[in-house]
């Protein structure tokens, strides 16, 4: 009989829940099997990604955005009553689970009460520090002293100076065995045809990525070239439209989406970590705009301007002009990293 794992990501735009298509494959090529735990539209992705596999509703955080960016630290200080509820019942839904689904391992990625004691549990995070404005230590102390409940904690970066992350996935110690297991992409690099000049890829929590997607579907009507459109809004068919020279996705499964990555020469997006990932990994020019208020984004989005790598600007200061200065920066690279899962998973 396999050994069964469940794999828990935080439903908070689709991010945790696309870094965690790989462990799934990876556990299922290694005779494990996996059991998906969520909620919300991450849930949604990964049914429809892995439709043969057992998948369980977890209680929901239900953290929102505030609409104002300068107001995102407090809207999460006031939500953080409810924040906790979902967490301890969170710890309830995972301990009755433990037994009733018989499972061996557990794989968080940042859900803080996915774990027991009776059965190795490993937290995956790329925020190691994290980042809260002038709230950055007690942010990162918080954090730390939830990972250090776990048995292990995984990096989805690489270990050295030239890295994805930076301090954010980066620090000089850790209490628990920590291990750097290079960038997580459900995509592969395939030599083709550039069909799209443009791709526009939206996520993350409202209100935010509907104040984005209306922004952006603005400034297009002036675009000349022929744009890909995806909304990230997981609804229960795939709708597509097309407006002239737009075509407009409500959402796109992997296979897809990775066709129309690799087709597009430039792409829009949110500066979210696992974004970073999967275009380095499809060696992509990009343009980032961060969400506004969200430190981690801001920093990511900040740094990799800096390297020259990808161009940034704030969501109200966007307009298609910006897009002109694109050839001054090299776009985002593969690392040549292979991660060992049979070593990572001979945990459990």
């Amino acid at each position: 009989m396999k050994k069964r794992i469940l794999v828990a990501p935080l439903n908070w735009g689709l991010g945790h829940a696309t870094r965690c298509m790989p462990i799934i494959n990876a556990l299922i090529l290694n005779n494990f099997e996996p059991i998906i735990a969520s909620d919300g539209v991450a849930l949604s992705l990964l049914k429809k990604e892995f439709p043969d596999l057992k998948c369980i509703e977890l209680p929901s955080y239900n953290v929102t955005y505030a609409k104002n960016g300068k107001h995102f630290k407090l809207k999460l200080i006031k939500d953080s009553p409810k924040l906790m509820k979902a967490i301890n019942a969170e710890k309830k839904a995972i301990k009755h689970l433990v037994d009733s689904e018989n499972i061996s391992g557990i794989i968080s990625d940042n859900r803080l009460g996915v774990r027991s004691k009776k059965i190795p549990s490993i937290f995956i995070t790329h925020q190691l520090n994290v980042l809260s404005g002038n709230t950055t230590w007690l942010s990162t102390k918080m954090h730390q002293k939830i990972i250090n409940k776990f048995d292990a904690c995984w990096v989805p970066d690489t270990p050295g100076e030239i890295n994805l992350s930076g301090k954010l996935g980066h620090v000089k110690h850790f209490e628990i065995p920590t291990t750097y297991i290079g960038p997580l992409s459900r995509f592969t690099k395939k030599e083709t045809k550039i069909k799209n000049d443009l791709m526009v890829l939206i996520s993350g929590p409202e209100p935010q990525r509907t104040m984005l997607e209306k922004r952006l579907l603005e400034e297009l009507k002036y675009y000349k070239g022929r744009v890909v459109f995806v909304k990230g809004l997981m609804e229960k068919k795939q709708t597509k439209e097309i407006k002239g020279n737009l075509t407009i996705y409500n959402f796109m499964t992997s296979n897809l989406l990775e066709q129309a990555i690799n087709e597009s020469e430039l792409i829009v997006s949110r500066s979210g970590y696992t974004t970073v990932m999967d275009l380095a990994k499809l060696n992509k020019k990009a343009f980032f705009i961060p969400t506004p208020g969200q430190f981690e984004q801001e920093y990511l989005a900040e740094r990799l301007s800096d390297m020259r790598l990808v161009p940034t600007c704030s969501q109200d200061d966007f307009n298609l002009k910006m897009l002109e200065n694109i050839s001054g920066y090299a776009g985002l690279k593969a690392f040549d990293y292979e991660v060992n899962f049979k070593d990572l998973l001979s945990l459990f």
